[in-house]
Parts: structure tokens; sequence; C-alpha cells
């Protein structure tokens, strides 16, 4: 997979690839989006834009630094990872945060790299580095969740085109999305050999999306049918059958996104629990939590928390090769799960009351979003693979467990 390159770049160069990043950011990233939360890849939908926004999302999609490692030829920024990690550093100097995000970032793209043909790259990485393009996931279906490889939404052959027929469930974003890429049945007579990874247009004769409210009163996914929709050969990813093992690496990249931060850095957001618990528990004589059973959780989660981030990191300085991503995505996904749950649930027992509102003048704006994170934090631990079917991948692919009948 072409990726960002693994080979140091010397001192030198970094010192004046530090200085070109600096300046560029100085001349293009809006300071009164310092800080801000990226509200143009926001999971609840499209939000309005600022024209500052507008101005910096095209910037960086221009300049292709919102895909750092990508391959230039296709839109990236083709910087090797020291420089990436340059601009990391010099973009939380001031504030600034990529524009550019949402599916086909962090799963689809890398995935078309590998897979993909050119004429598939050509056609779709660009529009992706860009941000030009919001792409959704068509995996789960009613009879077809923790049983992925039951997928039963199917792509008949028709000449040049394929006539898909079927539903997905828990499609992240459908409502506002452009394109889908989506596992469906080719084959009726095999279960994991006869699935194939298929691009479909949202916008298409026959998609029909009905958006699923959560209990946090958010709807951000869908239910999605398809009827008689026809979809050009040219849209099939890989070859026919091929579709289980492109889809199984895609979520290895989906699950590397969530526990390096992705979605759940919402939970993340917003003023760290120690300052929260001296703002509504109060402080003793020595200026510390009042509550020291509570001191002490709150400890032990900034400890996991940050021991996980620093595992993240060393992860990534020491990875070796352009392998991507492996099963122990597995492992940080489920840790990653746990944290940021934690804290969602450590921040309403702190709030007390006050983080238990859903309306009214009584409950401040912050008070009120700490209960809706709290609620939609609970599909941390499910979404990109439960738990439970994370611990399957780490029993057997980490382990070297068998199943045992």
């Amino acid at each position: 997979m072409a990726t960002a390159p693994e080979l140091d770049t010397p001192a030198t160069a970094l010192d004046a690839f530090r200085d070109e990043a600096r300046a560029w950011l100085a001349e293009n990233f809006p300071p009164a989006l310092k800080g801000k939360d990226n509200a143009m890849s926001a999971l609840e939908g499209p939000s309005d834009p600022s024209a500052d926004e507008i101005a910096w999302q095209k910037a960086m999609g221009e300049k292709g630094w919102g895909v750092p490692g990508w391959p230039a030829a296709y839109g990236g920024g083709g910087l090797s990872k020291p420089e990436i990690r340059v601009l990391q550093e010099e973009m939380a100097r001031i504030g600034a945060w990529n524009p550019i995000g949402g599916m086909g970032v962090m799963m689809f793209g890398l995935t078309l790299l590998e897979y993909g043909t050119e004429e598939q790259k050509r056609e779709h990485i660009p529009a992706i580095a860009k941000g030009e393009v919001r792409w959704c996931q068509g995996y789960s279906e009613p009879n077809a969740g923790s049983d992925l490889a039951n997928v039963q939404t199917f792509a008949e052959d028709a000449g040049d085109y394929y006539v898909v027929n079927g539903q997905k469930t828990w499609t992240s974003g459908g409502q506002w999305a452009d394109k889908c890429f989506a596992l469906v049945r080719t084959d009726k007579t095999q279960k994991h050999g006869g699935i194939s990874f298929l691009l479909l247009d949202m916008t298409a004769p026959g998609v029909d999306v009905k958006p699923i409210r959560m209990i946090s009163g958010q709807s951000p996914f869908c239910e999605t049918f398809f009827t008689d929709v026809k979809v050009p050969k040219g849209n099939l990813v890989g070859r026919e059958g091929q579709g289980w093992e492109i889809g199984t690496r895609l979520l290895q990249h989906e699950r590397s996104s969530l526990s390096g931060g992705g979605s759940a850095s919402r939970l993340f957001a917003g003023k760290p629990v120690n300052a929260l618990a001296k703002d509504y528990r109060g402080t003793d004589a020595d200026g510390r939590v009042n509550d020291s059973d509570l001191r002490m959780r709150i400890v032990r989660h900034e400890m996991d928390a940050r021991a996980f981030a620093l595992t993240l990191r060393r992860a990534a300085l020491e990875a070796k090769s352009n392998q991507g991503p492996s099963a122990a995505t597995s492992i940080m996904k489920n840790v990653g799960a746990r944290i940021t749950q934690d804290r969602a649930e450590l921040s309403i027992e702190i709030m007390g009351m006050a983080g238990l509102g859903w309306e009214g003048d009584g409950f401040t704006d912050a008070e009120l979003e700490q209960t809706r994170t709290w609620l939609w934090g609970k599909a941390v631990s499910i979404y990109g693979g439960s738990t439970e079917i994370q611990n399957n991948v780490i029993s057997k692919r980490i382990l070297g467990m068998l199943d045992h009948q």
C-alpha cells in the first residue's frame, strides 16, 4: 500500500520543512478557527460552515496536507512520517486542526490505495483528499451484524453493470453521503467467497435512506434500501469474491483510526475531568478534589488515558514497514473504548444532577451536551466491531487460540 515513506528525513531537511510548514500555516490558517471543533466533519452531518472554514478546507485540500502521507500523485501530501510529525507539531502549536476527514479518509481511501485500480484511484482519491465527496459504509444488515459474512444484499450480474437489491442498517451518515462502499453478495453458493466490494452512488435511482433516531437524540445512522440500483462493473474493487478480504482490511483501518482518536475524540473534548471535579465537587485546603475516592479514580483514569496515548504514539514511531494496520488494532480499539466510556461515566458522576439534564433553563449548554455525549458514548464499544468481536480477533489472530468444537 502506498502511504508515507518510512525513510528518515535528514535533520537539516526537517528543519527546512518545519520552516515551510510554519510559514504556510501562518498564511493559510484563519486565527478565528483556533481551538474550535472541526464542524465540517461532524458525526451528526454537515453544519453550516463559515467562510473561514471553507477557505481552510480548500487550502489544506489543495496542499494535500489533509492526508499528508498519501501519494502526491493522487492529491495527497506525499510527506514522510518525520515530516508528518513536524506538520502535526506545527499545527498543534497554533491550535490548527485538520478540516479533511470522514470515512473516505479514515477507512475507504487507504483501502482503495491498496486494492483499487489506477483508474479507480484517480477517480476517487483526489476528491477524498480535498474533502469534496462524503462517503458512507454499507456493511451491517438486519441479519448480518456480528455475523457480517451473512450479508444478503445481492448484486446480480446484468452484463455491463450489476443490479443491486437489499438493505443495510446503521449506515453512518448515509443521509448526507454522496457515495457508499459496500459489501454485497455476488455468489449465493458461497458464504465468505461469495462477497464482493462495490462502490455505489447514493443519489442513484433506487437508493432510499431512513435516519435512525438514537437515545442521545441524534440521528447519525440510517437504514439504507437498494431497489434495482444499477452499478457499473467498473465500481467493483478487486475481483468478484474478494470482498471479504478487502472488507476486513478496511475494518483494520477503521479500528486504527478509532483507537487513535477518530470519532472517540468527542469523548475527550471539553474540560479535563480533574478540572470538572474541582468545579462541581470543590477542593480541599491543598487545592485537591475534595472526595478522596473520586480523586483516586480520576488519577487512575488519567494514567490509563496517558499510557494509552503514549502507546499509540510509540506504535506509530516504531512502524518499520508499509504493511499498514494489523490485528493489534483490535486491542487498541477495545482499550480506547473502555477509556472513553470511563471518562464519560466519571464526568456524569462528578456533575451529579447537573449532568443528567435533557433540556430546560436549569442547565448550561455544556451540561446538556455532556448528557448527550454520555449516551452517545455507549456506542463506542459497538461500532467499528463490538468489543466481543475484537476479543475474538485478539484470541485467534494474536494469541493463536483456535475454536474448540
